[in-house]
This record gives C-alpha cells, sequence and structure tokens, in this order.
C-alpha cells in the first residue's frame, strides 16, 4: 500500500521541557487537526501540576484526547495506551481531520505507530511473587541489574523504577527463553499502515535541562507539594502506577520523612534530566524520525526560532501530503 493511500498521522514528541505542548497546538491548529496525548501521566485526573498538563486556556480551541481520563487508583499501561488512541484515531478521521500524537513515552508512540502486537503470555503468579519478594528484600535496582543479565536492551529502555515493566520483561525471558526487546523489535519493523510524519522536537542539551530545572521550580511554586499531599490523603501510595511518576514519587520520600526537602528536589531534577536523555536515546533508534532541532533555526528570539521550526515540519508535511 502506497503512503498515498494510507490515512495521514502526525507524531509531534521529544524530550520533556522541550517545548512540545505550545507547538503541537499551533500544528493542529494549521492542519485541522485533533492531539491524542502519548504521556503516561497525564491520563490521570488531579494530577495536573506534576505532569505539566495543559490548562484548558492553553488548548486554544483543539480538541486533546486521553487526559483526564483515569483516577489515580487505576493502573495505566502501553495496551489500554493502544487500544484507547486508536479508537480516538478513528473518531478524529470520522470528523475529517488530522490526528496528532504528542508527548514524550516513545513506547507508546511505537505501540500505535507500528500496530504492535502486544502477545502476553500467561502470567506465573508463583514466579512474580518470587520477583516481588526480591524486590523488596533487595531493592528496584538489583531487580533491573537482573534484567541487565538477561536482556541489556531491554533494560536500556525501562527505568528501574518501572517495577511493573521489568517483572514483565524478565518473567517473558523466564517462560519463553527469548528477550522482550527481540520481540519488540520485531514488531516494530513492522510496516505502519499510515501515512506518518515524526517530528521529534530537540534543542540544546544545556537549554533543554536549564529548562527542567525551571519547570521544577515552577511546579513547586504553582502547589506540586499540595498536589501529593491531596493525593496521599485520598489513599494513593508509591505502590500506585500513578504514584511513580517524576515528582510525586521523590515528594512522598520528603513527606514520609524519608529525605530532606532540598534532597528530594535535587533529586528530582536530576532523574529529570536523566529521563530527557533516555527520551533521545529512545527517538534515536526509531525509524523514519524528523529531529526539528530548536538550536538550529535561525532567529532572535525564541518566539521566532518556533516559528521557524512550525514552518519546517509544515513544508515537511505537504511533502507528504498530509496537509
Amino acid at each position: 500500500m502506497t503512503d498515498n493511500l494510507k490515512k495521514p498521522l502526525v507524531i509531534l514528541t521529544g524530550p520533556t521541557a522541550v517545548g512540545k505542548t505550545e507547538l503541537s497546538v499551533r500544528l493542529a491548529k494549521r492542519i485541522n487537526g485533533e492531539i491524542i496525548s502519548a504521556d503516561s501521566m497525564q491520563v490521570y485526573r488531579r494530577m495536573d501540576i506534576g505532569t505539566a498538563k495543559i490548562k484548558p486556556e492553553e488548548t486554544d480551541g483543539v480538541a486533546h484526547h486521553l487526559i483526564d481520563i483515569l483516577e489515580p487508583q487505576e493502573d495505566f499501561n502501553v495496551c489500554l495506551f493502544k487500544e484507547l488512541a486508536k479508537k480516538a484515531v478513528n473518531e478524529i478521521y470520522s470528523r475529517g481531520r488530522v490526528p496528532i500524537i504528542a508527548g514524550g513515552t516513545g513506547f507508546y508512540i511505537q505501540a500505535v505507530l507500528y500496530d504492535i502486537d502486544f502477545t502476553e503470555t500467561e502470567t506465573d503468579g508463583e514466579y512474580r511473587m518470587k520477583l516481588l519478594q526480591t524486590a523488596k528484600e533487595k531493592g528496584t535496582d538489583f531487580l533491573h541489574a537482573m534484567l541487565r543479565e538477561i536482556d541489556p536492551e531491554a533494560a536500556d529502555a525501562i527505568h528501574p523504577n518501572n517495577v511493573k515493566r521489568v517483572m514483565r520483561a524478565i518473567e517473558y525471558h523466564h517462560q519463553t527463553g527469548g528477550r522482550m526487546s527481540e520481540h519488540n523489535a520485531k514488531q516494530s519493523g513492522k510496516e505502519s499502515p499510515y501515512n506518518f510524519a515524526y517530528f521529534v522536537l530537540n534543542d540544546d542539551r544545556a537549554a533543554v535541562y536549564e529548562r527542567i530545572d525551571r519547570r521544577v521550580d515552577m511546579m513547586l511554586e504553582n502547589g506540586l507539594l499540595d498536589e501529593v499531599r491531596s493525593l496521599l490523603a485520598e489513599g494513593c501510595d508509591k505502590s500506585l502506577t500513578s504514584m511513580k511518576g517524576l515528582g510525586y514519587k521523590e515528594l512522598i520520600d520528603y513527606i514520609n520523612g524519608e529525605t530532606t526537602f532540598e534532597e528530594a528536589v535535587r533529586i528530582l531534577k536530576r532523574d529529570t534530566r536523566h529521563f530527557a536523555k533516555r527520551q533521545l536515546t529512545w527517538f534515536g533508534r526509531e525509524r523514519g524520525v524528523t529531529f526539528v532541532n530548536l538550536n538550529e533555526f535561525d532567529g532572535t528570539t525564541r518566539e521566532s526560532v518556533k516559528n521557524a521550526a512550525l514552518e519546517y515540519m509544515l513544508e515537511i508535511l505537504h511533502n507528504k501530503n498530509i496537509m
């Protein structure tokens, strides 16, 4: 099937704090698009500050999907994301508009872009309990080291704190003798059913890191600590998927008296910078990606640079017959 016979799909991603949200809205306005959030935390209600969730007034009338759809106590994973995102994509097509997947969770984007089949082996309850006990006794880093021993590529892609995915990858090897990373690579080698443009917004690393630090400071000024306390008051704890997000787990440690406020903030900034680095590593491995490096565009102000980047993306979309 030629690209011209496939339906259009636009992806705008990049490291955290690079400026995806604003540009995705501006892009949607120009191509009659609607936005599907590819963020594993913005799905949760009442988790607004720590997830840098877009405010209603910032949407400029552009429809956004997969935001505020779950309670913090509910689980969210790539399988559910794929199901909900594909439903949203088809609804957007039915309105004659272009779906734009915007957000920084590369695994989620890959799942939709290549219609990845997440073949599930049955969970081995006894083995799962053994892994949970190992994590409890020896820590998440030890569990992550176990994964690295059997599947280094999966270990590179999965953060040690994402215990559920770490265990799933170890379980996959235990049950099949194969590597989860190889299974996923085989799936991602499939041809995409879409005529797509995959943009990765990026900037000078020092500039991204500086914006990350400023964003953390702003989140704290805007009441992130109160947001975390409120979630704890309604019964949330560190075992929940939602509470493993950056900004939440660090402040929970502070609230629980396990660290100082200053140390929690330092760790949050450090781990967010590390997260941004891992995001770029992931996107750099993906096929058909166009990097949009803001530091390479001419402009006297950040606004003029963003305008130039937007026009560059629009030209590519025009050449791909997506607009």
